[in-house]
């Protein structure tokens, strides 16, 4: 009796010991492949190192040095003072001087410039004989964010700003009216801004996920030497993956548009047509490079892990969420080689202004260009062998 009273204690001690070894084996196990999985291990410090200086430096809620073009049709003194005081103020930024409201029209619809300031021919005159002819600003408006800052002080500003000048009044007052065109959002409704963004957004998060899996998945399940039996080629591979996507992708964006215009109200005012187009064009883009992502992982866990460090800065940096002009210029310069940044370009333009392709000529040839880039390193990176 006390012999087994005395080895029940040792036997759980043991036990209790044994416990910790195990675990300790577990721990160690785990730091090793810790070790040997250096891709993984990076992610986890990268990510959200990433986004605390994407959030900290390149989000600026109220943008300054906003790109406007100007139509001076009467070069003049009272000219010149309005456009340097408007400058001053850091909010505008003129980039280009036009010959015509065309060419005015034609950048504010293509998005060139947020800002297109008028003063017509014969403005000094009328403001010599008291007449208060109007000062013409037109705005794009399709993202009141970037647009509201500018636009609520401009009166005022430009009275600071010629306060002294000889042609102010007493008490001091506008020599001449402010017209503010606000183009394509004049209500500022959030749900325009939002929603084409939207559609861009949620094809970026499923199918560059979707994708990124595609080879990893094969590799993994064993069926991937099964494939590369077969008398067929890389691009064929990438081809065959990608295709049935696009189709999905297709139908996705067809779902959200269908949803935002019935629901939220959000006008198509450009081409169907176009629309789908280039939706095609950015969809086979995005899967493009998810197919990338599959060729550089080793694992899913990797292929996720890539994605979500993409679909991150795309989201932060493509103007989805934040004015991309008030971003600073290296933030800019990443969200240049983003797609989202460019279609959301594209269907905003199209659906809230009527845009052409020939008013997207840029964005439409930085997806093209940013998609053969992504295939070709795809199939140069594709694994013909397991090893």
């Amino acid at each position: 009796m006390s012999d087994v009273a005395t080895t029940r204690p040792a036997h759980e001690i043991r036990e209790r010991f044994g416990f910790w070894r195990r675990s300790y084996a577990m721990v160690t196990k785990e730091f090793i492949q810790f070790k040997r999985d250096r891709l993984s291990f990076a992610l986890f410090f990268l990510i959200p190192l990433l986004q605390l200086v994407l959030l900290g430096y390149a989000i600026n809620t109220t943008p300054r040095h906003l790109p406007t073009a100007v139509l001076l049709q009467e070069d003049n003194d009272l000219g010149r003072s309005i456009l340097k005081a408007l400058e001053n103020t850091s909010y505008f930024k003129f980039v280009r001087q036009v010959h015509d409201i065309g060419e005015l029209d034609n950048l504010v619809k293509s998005g060139q410039v947020l800002f297109g300031v008028e003063i017509p021919r014969g403005f000094e005159r009328a403001v010599r004989r008291g007449d208060r002819p109007a000062l013409l600003v037109a705005a794009d408006a399709t993202d009141p964010i970037a647009a509201n800052a500018a636009l609520g002080s401009l009166g005022q500003i430009v009275q600071t700003a010629l306060q002294h000048d000889r042609y102010a009044g007493d008490p001091p007052s506008l020599p001449f009216e402010v017209r503010i065109h606000a183009r394509y959002n004049p209500a500022a409704v959030s749900q325009l801004n939002i929603v084409p963004g939207l559609v861009g957004t949620i094809l970026t998060m499923t199918l560059l996920i979707f994708t990124a899996l595609s080879v990893t998945r094969e590799i993994e399940r064993g069926t991937m030497e099964s494939l590369l039996s077969m008398p067929i080629k890389p691009i064929e591979v990438m081809f065959g993956k990608i295709i049935p996507y696009v189709f999905i992708g297709f139908l996705q964006a067809s779902l959200t548009v269908s949803f935002g215009v019935s629901v939220f109200g959000v006008p198509v005012i450009g081409s169907l047509t176009t629309l789908a187009l280039l939706s095609t064009l950015f969809i086979t883009t995005n899967l493009s490079i998810g197919y990338t992502f599959s060729t550089i992982a080793q694992n899913q866990l990797q292929a996720m892990q890539m994605s979500m460090l993409f679909i991150l800065p795309s989201i932060l940096l493509s103007g989805f969420m934040f004015p991309f002009l008030g971003m600073p210029v290296w933030a800019q310069y990443i969200g240049e080689v983003l797609p989202l940044t460019h279609y959301v370009r594209i269907i905003r333009a199209i659906m809230l202004k009527g845009a052409s392709v020939q008013n997207l000529q840029h964005d439409t040839i930085a997806l093209a260009l940013l998609m053969l880039v992504s295939m070709t390193i795809a199939v140069t990176r594709f694994r013909r062998t397991l090893d």
